[in-house]
């Protein structure tokens, strides 16, 4: 076994982790961080960038959002049911963090909504100048390096196995398995954990949540996050909490095919469920975690997207009714193909295309009479007032020409959020809500900030309370060990 002496040890270097090392190492304390793939950055690597609030690029903007107009924005819509003091915190340090992310080097291409209801809180991190994808991974870059110029050692395809405690209840030590099978032990003061949660476990999201996957469930999955630290840091002692997922709704199959399929079923158009009935104001698709949320509780846990042809032809001519910022394309012109080709993929069931209503009823398995009465009710408030659900007048688009095409949905996450019960300065909190000595967590492992559903009218919220926390961690860690010095 390996012997190794540290003030703190950081498990998972995703956001969170990483800025937990900057923060502890910032302080001058000796840091190792375990990771067990052989990358950092974790699930953020494809995400666009942190929510900020009062920051410099809202105030240029002309942005109007404050603390106090997000907080109780917040705080309403989670009906109070989450730990307010933690929301309180992170939302008035958010504007410092965007600030001491621009210190280490990462430029913000501006701040921007998700989806036109949102609120302008995303600070997309700026790829070659511009807006791009994967803008979290020139971010985690950043704060790995400043990590690594601090002389933190990060010891990858390294996975921690054991968080332990001395005879006091103070954590002491981690132990851990090298990719070649040796054993690792450290000596430590505080222990942070930021291990990006469980969206690769069925299983423990079975167990911890009650969904199966590819049944109710079609999790966007990361590979690797099985949930270990959230299982290691419980085995020590810490409380436990509430899990959930990050919903969304997606096509399983070609959610990341050509962009213009997904784009495209996700406009505001009639959308009904097995039974063949609406369920929904379409305006929320935009919303996708009220959409998913929504689907989730549908017969089958499914959602069919209906449009057609004249449709189709006018997002052509005129461009789409919404976009947003993962499916924003200018040119649907690939659409008709790329279903095409879908439909002749039996290994892809996400389209259906057919000739009359009938037919389409049938290839869904719909009682054919019942979605023929669905679509003439719906024409006919096409031409006057949505007086099932109210949808506006102009998402209202009749449903008449062939071809007709399907899009079916399914409730999807980002990953997992929740587990590890913290307190506002991210301490690992005990059974009987008292904190842990030198125990620390972070990030994803600890989100329940939403309550049950992720809170999109403030997009950027999990990598900006990811990174957030993970300073919040890292500097309670560099507190605590100062303390025992003194």
């Amino acid at each position: 076994m390996k012997n190794l002496q540290a003030d703190v040890v950081v498990i998972g270097t995703g956001p969170s982790g990483l800025a937990a090392c900057v923060e502890a190492s910032e302080a001058g304390l000796k840091v190792i961080a375990f990771e067990k793939q052989n990358v950092s950055g974790g699930a953020a690597n494809m995400g666009m960038g942190p929510l900020g609030i009062g920051t410099r690029q809202q105030q240029d903007q002309m942005v109007d959002i404050d603390v106090e107009r997000a907080f109780k924005m917040f705080m309403e819509y989670t009906h109070w049911r989450v730990d307010a003091n933690m929301v309180k915190k992170y939302f008035e340090t958010s504007k410092e963090t965007i600030e001491w992310l621009e210190d280490l080097g990462v430029e913000f291409a501006g701040a921007y909504k998700y989806f036109p209801k949102s609120e302008a809180t995303w600070h997309i991190v700026a790829v070659n100048g511009g807006i791009g994808r994967n803008g979290g991974a020139i971010m985690n870059k950043a704060m790995l390096t400043r990590a690594q110029e601090n002389g933190v050692e990060v010891m990858y395809e390294t996975p921690a196995k054991e968080i332990l405690r001395d005879e006091e209840g103070k954590i002491c030590g981690v132990n851990a398995v090298a990719k070649d099978g040796e054993e690792i032990h450290v000596d430590c003061k505080a222990v942070i954990v930021g291990t990006g949660g469980a969206g690769d476990s069925p299983e423990y999201m079975k167990e911890r949540m009650g969904y199966t996957y590819g049944e109710d469930l079609f999790n966007i999955v990361i590979p690797g996050l099985k949930g270990e630290g959230i299982k290691m840091a419980i085995a020590a002692g810490a409380a436990t909490t509430e899990m959930t997922v990050e919903k969304i709704y997606i096509l399983p199959a070609s959610d990341f095919g050509v962009q213009s399929v997904p784009a495209v079923f996700m406009q505001p158009n009639l959308m009904v469920n097995q039974l063949g009935k609406r369920f929904i104001n379409e305006e929320e698709m935009q919303n996708t975690t009220f959409t998913g949320n929504a689907i989730q509780i549908q017969k089958g846990a499914i959602g069919y997207s209906i449009l057609d042809q004249k449709i189709v032809n006018g997002y052509k001519k005129k461009g789409l009714d919404v976009v947003n910022f993962v499916h924003h394309v200018s040119n649907i012109d690939d659409f008709e193909q790329a279903c095409i080709d879908i439909v002749n993929d039996p290994a892809n069931p996400d389209v259906v295309m057919a000739d009359s209503i009938e037919e389409l009823a049938e290839k869904l398995g719909i009682d054919p009479e019942v979605l023929e009465e669905t679509i003439d009710e719906y024409n006919d408030m096409c031409d006057s007032e949505d007086t099932l659900f109210y949808k506006p007048s102009k998402f209202m688009k009749p449903i008449s020409k062939a071809p007709f095409y399907a899009g079916k949905f399914r409730p999807s996450g980002y990953g997992t959020l929740g587990g590890i019960k913290i307190n506002e300065n991210a301490q690992v909190i005990d059974t009987n809500w008292e904190v842990i000595p030198g125990f620390f967590a972070c990030g994803t492992d600890t989100c329940t900030i939403y309550g049950d559903s992720y809170m999109f009218l403030l997009p950027g919220n999990t990598m900006g309370y990811c990174v957030n926390t993970g300073r919040f961690a890292g500097q309670g860690a560099a507190e605590y060990c100062e303390d025992l010095e003194d």
